[in-house]
Formats: C-alpha cells, sequence, structure tokens
C-alpha cells in the first residue's frame, strides 16, 4: 500500500517546505485543491522538479472539461489528476484520455456519490487508475457515517482504490487489511508538530 500526503496548504513555499520534510516517507505528494486553486499549477512543476521520483498529484476535482485540464495538469507536471465521479461519464472518459496520451494516471474522486461501489467500477472500466473513497466534512456528519462506511465500499467494489479522511497511526491498518492501494493521510501529516515523525509513524505502520 503506497502513502500518500495530501498539502493542504496555500503557498508553493509552504508546499516546498511540507514535501522537503515527509518526501522520504511517502510515494505520493498530493497539491490539495486549495493550493492548485490559489498558486495555479505552477505548483505542480515546481513541486515535481524538486522531487522527481514521486508520484506528484494534482488534486484538481474536475467536473467539466475533463481532457483539457487533465491535460493541463499532466503538461505542468502532474503524474495523477483527480476528476470527481459526479462528474458525467463523457468527462472522466476525456480524461483518461488525455492521461494515456501522457502516459499518466486519472484518479476519480467519489466525494459525494451516493452509491460509490456501483461508481467506482463503472469508471475503473473506463480505465480509471483507481478509485478515492472519500468522504467530505458534511457527509462525515450525516446520521450513521463511520470511517468504516469507505472501507466497506472499497471492499466491496473490488477496484483499486484510495481512502482519504480520517487516516492516522490509530486507524491506517485498518486501511491496509481492506486492501486499499493507497492511503491518503491529510491533517495528520501537514498538522502535526513534526510532519516528518508523523509521516515516518504512518510509514512504520503499513506492513
Amino acid at each position: 500500500m503506497k502513502l500518500q500526503v495530501a498539502m493542504d496548504v496555500l503557498t508553493t513555499e509552504a508546499a516546498l517546505t511540507l514535501a522537503g520534510q515527509v518526501a522520504e516517507y511517502v510515494d505520493i505528494i498530493e497539491l490539495g485543491t486549495p493550493l492548485v486553486k490559489h498558486e495555479g499549477l505552477s505548483a505542480v512543476r515546481a513541486i515535481k522538479d524538486a522531487h522527481p521520483d514521486k508520484l506528484v498529484f494534482a488534486d484538481l476535482k474536475t467536473m467539466d472539461a475533463g481532457e483539457l485540464e487533465a491535460d493541463i495538469a499532466f503538461s505542468a507536471g502532474a503524474d495523477l489528476v483527480s476528476i470527481l465521479g459526479a462528474a458525467g461519464d463523457s468527462t472522466i472518459i476525456g480524461a483518461i484520455k488525455a492521461a494515456k496520451a501522457h502516459n499518466k494516471g486519472i484518479v476519480v474522486d467519489l466525494i459525494g456519490v451516493a452509491d460509490k461501489v456501483t461508481r467506482a467500477k463503472e469508471v475503473t472500466a473506463f480505465g480509471a487508475t483507481f478509485v478515492e473513497m472519500h468522504a467530505g466534512l458534511d457527509e462525515q456528519a450525516e446520521p450513521g457515517f463511520t470511517f468504516q462506511t469507505l472501507l466497506n465500499d472499497g471492499e466491496t467494489a473490488k477496484v483499486p482504490f484510495s481512502v482519504a479522511g480520517g487516516i492516522n497511526a490509530s486507524t491506517i491498518g485498518a486501511v491496509q487489511r481492506a486492501g486499499a492501494t493507497v492511503a491518503v493521510a491529510g491533517s495528520s501529516i501537514y498538522s502535526a508538530a513534526d510532519p516528518a515523525a508523523a509521516a515516518a509513524a504512518l510509514r512504520a505502520a503499513i506492513v
């Protein structure tokens, strides 16, 4: 299982600092949506230039113009780009077309998708690299939601998947046991007093 750090910081400088602290412990460096919106895709190029041996994930959460937006991000140095699972099939298929042209990958983020299992199977059949079992803060607050819900959906879908939301040293073992391809850690790393130590602890918990 790969470890992905979600960098929800707002400046390229902060992203470069955080990436420099944790790169040796992670496989995928994600530039969060607020960072990309604030700094533009030049931040993607800066991270890729600084860490060419890592997979760089541009979390665009694209909802339309999939092929165009993915192409722009791949040209800027991204290895992976996110498209929303709630987007139309043609948007996702277009993004996958761009990924194939660049020999890169598309991650379909299932945030806000009610039937994550069915959509995961559909977009994987289109050619998505993996899906992200992701619950936003509002969804997490809904009655009946638990972190286990995301793991159950991943196990049931039986497709390559990542899990985002609530991953820390105490939950990452369950994520791996569920069969996840990638564990996505955000605040448990970037909000830690020592991000490097936090990332190292998560890496050590992966067996």
